[in-house]
């Protein structure tokens, strides 16, 4: 088309005036000093001065040299980190760098966030990739799996290949600590990962990693993970290109010696003006005008030049202006409809045009995707320059903008539908926010719905999209409230109480609205793990009893939960029943939290019968549910109530959940068990394994930070001290443990537990005495505090003689 080689005459003469040969020479500087540690190439200048055509060029340039790959941050998911890896992981191991660690550490954490789905081909962006994967999928033949290092490594066993692969993968100390990793660490060990599969697979070969469009980070907080990453590609050369310099010597003093700048400047004045000239402007002050709103930037000082008005410029969106009146009035609104689009392709065009009674064919779209400012995406799709972007969105009015928003959510619905794809989903979902039609409870069925469909990453997105909507409408208390809520789930799937609780300051959401309900459930999850369980109670009930629909059902579970924690047995009963009468017949994994709740309440209370008849309850409830997580639990339980009623029996089960729970990463749970097979272990007698069961066991909750679980094998503990005439050890153990249940204020029962083993070492303390007592006027018994403390003498006899 006629303004194609305007194009071309713009960027000989950008050759002719600034130097690509010193460019080139930094470039090549830069990748021999390769192997010497991080090594950061910054190519700075403003947008549209060529930085991205400079990277194209470096890239080809050391193809025949190096390993090449490359991230655009203009693309949503290349901005989140997990995603962003997992690109550059497909790009290098195409050229043969194996990821086997890493590929294990991504499918663990891929679990983390989806806790409710397996693994399969389906999921996971590279498995048709990754031999490791491969294996452990052909093994299972179709069996969901439950990702967590332990196991992953034990499936690979079943296969008949790569054994000396597979002996290195089990004695890799990283991998072997990952189940035992909270989110935010486990995220920093799948990128250390990354780099070091990167570091052995090259084979010697240098590579470089292009990164294009920093700025599209945004707030410095979002590229922590960038600057991780990079400080630990210490044999290659990372090229980044952004309008500023890094800012990361504000962070660390290395990165001046690690980061080498590479500006690149705007066209000499004396060259737009001889551009211009050679354009047909020739009236002194309007060159000058042009030539200084340009600020020497190729891009703009094409589309002045394309220009046959001679009115004045003053600003780099009325260069642009300008250049849209000289395009045909069809394109232009061809192009002012796509600019509402993050991508397009050629249904969505055909779409757009005849929703808006514009011709629509093949010819029409080949002269627009022919256009220099069309990029490809991601695809097989286009997207627009952002510069010219942004001025043709101002062109639209509101209501055709939203009207175009309205057919491109119809669009991406229907995909979203055959496809099943969380990208699909969101992009309906972004549309459906542009064009004003999108409720709070709308957009949490799709977050929903994209979660379901494994899409964390692609959650976390949609959060991002709402934000930008939100700063760019008129305030929304309602769409800020569905932000925080999703956001705040996430970060209860990672366990981030800190993130949590900074999400849901007190009293910030609206009880009677779905978002608002949900968010109030994560705020009561983070106090739950920060160990302020009477507050977190407070907001459970709230919800429980403020609220109706199937948000008001996790609130009443873990309303439950807490009172059984604390000893109201009998509140704990009926609440239960309240919840179960209220949910759906076909919610068996809530039924049987439920009954297992039950289960505990009454184990708690020392009623053994009791507490069988509701473990085989939610056993039952969890088989019907199909799910894994729940059969672990059972096991786990199961071992605790054996190590009472049957301990020679216990040892066998408890065995069984110390592996089933390690395998899947419950590391509280495996903590648990190993409690367990210690109790039992120390009834019938055996105190050295009983001793060496405890340590695991305090260990392991240790690392799991679960601190009345801990305090619990500590008692235990405490029990054996006694059997062995320990008895200082014993009473240190009974004072840790008492000080850590009343902290976290949980399981009154226990600190009766602990006066009761104080009085068998005929010893006397104040603090525990007194935490006793308290412990006896919180409790609300099944029955009766007599019946209840009578049974529980009971046992402990049979535990300590």
């Amino acid at each position: 088309m006629a303004l194609e080689p305007r194009f071309r005459r713009v960027a000989a003469l950008h050759r002719r005036f600034v130097n690509r040969e010193d460019q080139r020479a930094i470039f090549d500087e830069e990748l021999e000093k390769v192997g010497d540690g991080p090594r950061v190439l910054n190519v700075t200048g403003v947008g549209g001065i060529g930085k991205s055509r400079l990277l194209r060029e470096f890239e080809q340039r050391a193809q025949s040299s190096c390993m090449v790959a490359t991230l655009d941050l203009q693309v949503p998911a290349h901005r989140q980190q997990e995603d962003a890896l997992a690109v550059l992981r497909m790009q290098f191991g195409r050229q043969g760098v194996r990821f086997d660690r890493y590929d294990i550490a991504y499918a663990v954490l891929w679990q983390r966030l989806h806790p409710h789905l397996g693994l399969s081909r389906r999921e996971l962006p590279f498995v048709q990739s990754s031999e490791v994967l491969t294996e452990v999928l052909d093994a299972t033949s179709g069996v969901p799996v439950f990702a967590t290092a332990v196991g992953l490594i034990k499936l690979l066993d079943r296969g008949a290949d790569a054994r000396k692969r597979r002996r290195h993968l089990r004695t890799d100390e990283t991998l072997g600590q990952l189940d035992q990793l909270p989110g935010a660490d486990l995220v920093d060990a799948v990128t250390y990962l990354f780099a070091e599969d990167l570091r052995l697979g090259r084979k010697d070969r240098p590579y470089l990693v292009v990164i294009d469009a920093y700025d599209a980070l945004g707030q410095a907080a979002s590229d922590v993970w960038l600057r991780d990453l990079v400080a630990q590609l210490d044999h290659g050369l990372v090229v980044i290109a952004s309008r500023e310099s890094l800012p990361w010597r504000q962070y660390a003093p290395e990165w001046e010696r690690i980061i080498r700048q590479l500006p690149l400047e705007g066209l000499p004045m004396d060259a737009r003006m001889e551009l211009l000239t050679d354009g047909g402007v020739t009236d002194p002050r309007m060159q000058q005008v042009i030539a200084k709103a340009s600020v020497g930037v190729p891009f703009y000082l094409h589309l002045a030049v394309d220009s046959e008005s001679r009115r004045q410029v003053v600003s780099q969106d009325e260069i642009m202006q300008r250049f849209l009146q000289h395009v045909d009035p069809d394109e232009r609104r061809y192009l002012e409809l796509l600019s509402v689009a993050r991508t397009f392709d050629f249904e969505l065009f055909t779409r757009l045009a005849q929703a808006f009674h514009l011709p629509a064919g093949q010819i029409a779209w080949e002269k627009l995707t022919s256009y220099s400012f069309v990029y490809p995406a991601p695809e097989s799709r286009f997207q627009l320059h952002q510069l010219i972007t942004s001025v043709l969105r101002g062109r639209l009015s509101a209501a055709i903008s939203q009207e175009a928003h309205k057919v491109l959510h119809s669009l991406w619905n229907e995909r979203a539908d055959v496809t099943d794809a969380p990208t699909a989903v969101r992009e309906a979902a972004y549309h459906g926010l542009g064009g004003a039609i999108l409720s709070s409870d709308r957009l949490l069925d799709y977050a929903d719905r994209i979660a379901a469909l494994g899409g964390a990453q692609g959650v976390s997105g949609l959060v991002a999209d709402l934000r930008d909507h939100l700063e760019q409408s008129e305030p929304d208390e309602a769409l800020d409230q569905t932000a925080r809520c999703l956001a705040a789930e996430a970060a209860v799937l990672l366990g981030d109480a800190e993130k949590i609780n900074k999400l849901t300051p007190e009293r910030s959401w609206s009880l009677p609205s779905r978002a608002g309900a949900r968010l109030a459930v994560a705020a009561g999850h983070g106090r739950r793990i920060g160990g302020q369980t009477a507050e977190a109670l407070h907001i459970y009930s709230s919800v429980w009893e403020g609220r109706e629909g199937p948000e008001r059902h996790p609130a009443g579970l873990w309303s439950a939960d807490l009172h059984m924690a604390q000893g109201r047995f009998r509140r704990a009963f009926l609440l239960a029943d309240e919840v179960t009468a209220s949910s759906p017949a076909d919610a068996h994994v809530l039924q049987g939290d439920l009954a297992r709740l039950l289960h505990l309440a009454s184990r708690f209370s020392y009623d053994f019968e009791r507490a069988e008849r509701h473990l085989r309850d939610a056993e039952m409830r969890y088989r019907q549910a199909g799910t894994v997580i729940g059969a672990a639990l059972i096991k786990t339980n199961r071992a605790e109530l054996l190590a009472w009623t049957d301990p020679v029996s216990a040892i066998a089960v408890a065995g069984e959940a110390v592996e089933t729970n390690s395998d899947l990463g419950a590391l509280h749970e495996a903590g648990k068990a190993f409690t367990a097979l210690g109790h039992a272990q120390l009834t019938i007698g055996h105190f050295d394994d009983a001793r060496t069961s405890l340590d695991h066991a305090c260990r392991t909750l240790e690392k799991a930070g679960y601190r009345s679980g801990r305090a619990r094998a500590e008692l235990v503990r405490a029990s054996l001290h006694i059997r062995l005439g320990q008895a200082d050890q014993a009473m240190a153990s009974l004072r840790w443990a008492v000080d850590e249940l009343v902290a976290v204020e949980v399981y009154p029962t226990l600190l009766m537990t602990a006066e009761y083993l104080l009085g068998m070492l005929q010893r006397t303390d104040d603090t525990i005495s007194a935490a006793a007592r308290r412990a006896r006027s919180d409790i609300e018994p099944l029955d009766s505090l007599e019946a209840l403390e009578a049974r529980m003498n009971d046992h402990l006899r049979g535990l300590l003689t």
